[in-house]
């Protein structure tokens, strides 16, 4: 059984050694609003709680803008854990969340039509 040390509890073979929600204490609600597109940064800032390892892995990730999509991806935790997870990082001043942004454009309703018709002509 290989489990390393510096990253998530996992063992090769069986997969994820502890339940995703000890992870997060049982926590199912992150005190931070996070989006799956929310960008993470890391503050240089130490944080001055003890963190577990999935913490240490996650703020790790973050050396430049990474979104949680991508943290829970790499940490193989549900997104909600990894929303926890990344909150108390944000709680501590660890890291910075940025929800994405999205530019107010109007749709063009002749591109939608055409959509629509290409759609209908596969059926």
């Amino acid at each position: 059984m290989s489990v390393p040390q510096d990253g998530p509890l996992l063992d090769d073979a069986a997969g994820r050694l502890i339940r995703p929600y000890t992870v997060s204490n049982g926590r199912t609600r992150p005190t931070t609003v996070l989006d799956l597109l929310s960008l993470v940064m890391a503050t240089g800032t130490e944080p001055q709680t003890h963190l577990g390892p999935e913490h240490s892995v996650a703020l790790g990730l973050c050396g430049g803008p990474t979104s949680v999509a991508e943290i829970a991806a790499h940490l193989r935790l549900p997104a909600v854990v990894t929303k926890v997870l990344v909150s108390d990082l944000v709680d501590c001043g660890a890291v910075t969340a940025h929800p994405p942004a999205f530019h107010d454009m109007p749709t063009d309703r002749s591109l939608l039509e055409a959509v629509l018709d290409g759609l209908r002509r596969q059926l």
